[in-house]
């Protein structure tokens, strides 16, 4: 099997009994995206010297036994919004174009430390904002299943390179679905984690109350994997939370045996795609099978769920990018004669379209004529949809849905319509708003050969049981399995 191939304990397993070196490892996939990323565009930086010079250190900590993670020495990519010290992060944004953070944000630490080589910083959309990695100052990333259509977002490039072979893990981040959506499209799995589980420190914000860093891979073993590593308390985030350590072991015990499932009948309503809906139903029918219990309920406040989450997502977004006014560090307007015109100018021509728009839906909903009818009504429901999951949960071990009410979309399909795209993240957003974590994974392929994705969702810090329960479906299933070079 190509090194390229492999997954990522797989390759990390043999690296530690001396079969691939991590110089080997780190040049195959090198050599793989010099190859192929001209014409899919996952990466906006491509770190080759650091990469082979952190490879050959590596490797010597591996053979004095410095580095003893089951994934030290595999290589990993990162979402471009995750801060790498003396490497560019960009968010795929104008505004910060050439900047070049003085630190590492805690779960690249984190990643050093377990002796993993970054690859380089994967495209997104900007500032995170986008379902599609179409609004990318530096250009969309492509799907590999089909160049035509984009590979979902805001971490498209994440789910993209793991699909093409790229990578084989990368972190992302979800704030309403960015890393189950462009999962479900890539045809990959990603674990969207309980808020506070894993550090946001380095991250660069977009809504602080809903992002969450996460794994994307080939499937939930190496998801487990790369979040053993990054999940825990850090004292340089406060929202981060002291939990048991995460149990590796039970997350990869693949077991769905005697779990109940809940079904949300409002996932399946009015808006799914006839063969998204069919791929999932046969999905919760493979978990019957392997001794699981499955039901549907009725949970209406799904609803409410778009609305609420754009609201706060937009509210939260224009306070976090007012930072950004061209004195400090990025992009400064040239064509500005006084300090007003320096903020006025830097902003209109640092910001792309959809940052500009939701920086105005912030701005609208918190003014005060607004501020009651908008904003305090979304929190409302924001504690509606968060008592809907404990209810749900008080009865089901998980739940069970659909990601996204399509397979991946035409390049341009949903960009010309911001409502149409907003309205495509129904099925991942109540997630975050809850702050439950959430396992994505291929379900399927609809008749044009594109994956299908579902979403185990959980209780609050059990991404070892909705682990498992993936586990057990990729063990019964080979959706996992196949890749956009067999089809």
């Amino acid at each position: 099997m190509e090194i390229i191939e492999m997954g990522a304990l797989a390759l990390g397993s043999a690296i530690r009994r001396r079969e691939i070196g991590v110089r080997e490892a780190a040049q195959s996939y090198l050599d793989a995206i010099e190859a192929k990323d001209s014409e899919l565009h996952c990466y906006n930086t491509v770190c080759r010297e650091e990469a082979l010079k952190r490879a050959d250190e590596v490797q010597k900590g591996i053979d004095n036994g410095t580095y003893t993670s089951p994934l030290a020495g595999v290589p990993v990519g990162i979402k471009d919004n995750i801060c790498t010290k003396g490497i560019k992060t960009t968010c795929s944004s104008k505004i910060l174009s050439n900047f070049v953070p003085t630190y590492d944000a805690t779960v690249v630490q984190k990643l050093r430390d377990a002796g993993l080589v970054p690859l380089g910083k994967l495209n997104m959309d900007e500032f995170a904002m986008g379902s599609t990695t179409e609004t990318s100052f530096t250009g969309p990333t492509h799907n590999p299943w089909d160049v035509s259509r984009v590979p979902g977002g805001s971490s498209g490039g994440a789910a993209a390179a793991v699909a093409a072979r790229l990578a084989p893990i990368t972190l992302g981040s979800d704030t309403g679905g960015s890393i189950r959506q462009p999962a479900s499209f890539c045809g990959v799995s990603g674990l969207k984690p309980t808020y506070g589980a894993v550090s946001r420190y380095g991250l660069v914000a977009y809504a602080s109350s809903l992002d969450q860093i996460g794994p994307l891979a080939h499937d939930a073993a190496d998801c487990a994997a790369l979040f053993a590593e990054i999940e825990g308390k850090d004292k340089m985030d406060g929202t981060s939370m002291e939990n048991p350590k995460f149990d590796f072991t039970a997350a990869t015990t693949a077991s769905l045996a005697g779990k109940t499932i809940g079904l949300p009948a409002d996932y399946f309503g009015e808006g799914l795609s006839s063969e998204v809906r069919a791929a999932v139903e046969a999905a919760a029918k493979t978990c019957e099978e392997l001794g699981a219990k499955v039901e549907t309920f009725p949970m209406p406040i799904v609803k409410y769920a778009v609305p609420a989450y754009y609201i706060i997502a937009c509210a939260e977004a224009c306070s976090n990018l007012s930072r950004y006014d061209g004195i400090k560090y990025g992009y400064r307007s040239e064509h500005a004669e006084n300090l007003m015109e320096t903020y006025v100018k830097t902003r209109s021509e640092g910001f792309g379209m959809e940052v500009k728009r939701r920086i105005m839906l912030g701005n609208f909903v918190l003014s005060s004529g607004y501020y009651d009818a908008y904003y305090n009504k979304a929190l409302k429901a924001k504690k509606l949809i968060q008592q809907s999951f404990f209810e749900a949960f008080e009865k089901y071990d998980m739940l069970l849905g659909p990601v996204a009410p399509t397979t991946a979309l035409k390049l341009g399909e949903s960009l010309s319509d911001p409502l149409k795209m907003y309205l495509g993240d129904i099925y991942t957003v109540m997630i975050n708003i809850a702050g439950v974590p959430s396992m994505a994974l291929p379900c399927g392929f609809d008749k044009a050969g594109l994956p299908v994705g579902m979403q185990f969702i959980g209780k609050p810090f059990c991404e070892a049981e909705i682990l498992s329960a993936a586990a057990a479906f990729q063990q019964a299933t080979d959706f996992h399995k196949q890749s956009p070079q067999e089809r």
